[in-house]
């Protein structure tokens, strides 16, 4: 399989290294200043990972160009409606996540369960802790916005999320920490007068990251319309 990687740091480096031991070819690296749609030759499939501001020229291009694209950058969510009815409209292919790690994706799906049986139980707050290291610009992350869509589908005295503290009610707070080193721990919590019930996801380093996005891009390749982790998990 040939694959362009949109962004070309960690992240990048560490997906190339997987690829190739798994016989891949890296067949373009598209960095800061670089733009994709010079590229001509023909891939199978890109892997974005880029930063925020990029990441929404980049995927229109990879639905302008034909490349299925997979994205592992966050913080562009505002524009999910506007990509999503642009790569129908060029009939592309497209995968996001927020993490393409398969224990987070368990832990997503342990979320959801949690929130649903907490309904019963009122005495209990829930709150969401994330600590990544200081290089990570976006807050909070989209792990963590993830896992707090998870409980707001799911139980029903939280309306919304609050990044810090709030005195409503209904929101959901999510705690940002940007620590060095930290890949990523997130910790879902709900604090009685008599108990706390912790669930907690930590990463111990990018690899899991990498390998998850590799497997969907070779899954993605093909492809044609907008998927899931779900999808590629068949959760």
């Amino acid at each position: 399989m040939k694959i362009v990687l949109i962004g070309y740091g960690k992240m990048g480096k560490a997906i190339e290294r997987i690829a190739l031991s798994r016989g891949h070819e890296i067949a373009g690296r598209i960095d800061v200043g670089d733009d994709i749609a010079r590229f001509e030759k023909p891939v199978d499939v890109a892997i974005e990972f880029t930063q925020p501001e990029a990441a929404v020229h980049n995927l229109k291009t990879c639905f302008e160009t034909g490349i299925p694209v997979v994205c592992g950058t966050t913080g562009w969510l505002e524009h999910k409606d506007e990509i999503e009815a642009y790569c129908k409209l060029k009939s592309g292919t497209v995968l996001y996540s927020s993490n393409f790690s398969l224990g987070v994706n368990l832990f997503f799906k342990l979320n959801e369960y949690l929130s649903e049986l907490m309904n019963r139980y009122d005495q209990y707050e829930v709150s969401i802790d994330e600590t990544h290291h200081t290089q990570k610009k976006d807050a909070p992350s989209g792990t963590a916005i993830t896992l707090a869509q998870g409980v707001l589908k799911n139980l029903r005295r939280k309306k919304e999320w609050s990044l810090g503290t709030t005195e409503n009610p209904k929101a959901l707070v999510i705690n940002s920490f940007r620590v060095d080193p930290a890949p990523g721990t997130h910790v879902v919590k709900y604090s009685s007068e008599v108990d706390d019930i912790e669930i907690t996801h930590t990463a111990q380093s990018r690899e899991g990251f990498a390998l998850g996005a590799l497997l969907v891009a070779e899954w993605l390749a093909g492809k044609k319309g907008i998927y899931t982790m779900d999808d590629f998990l068949q959760l």
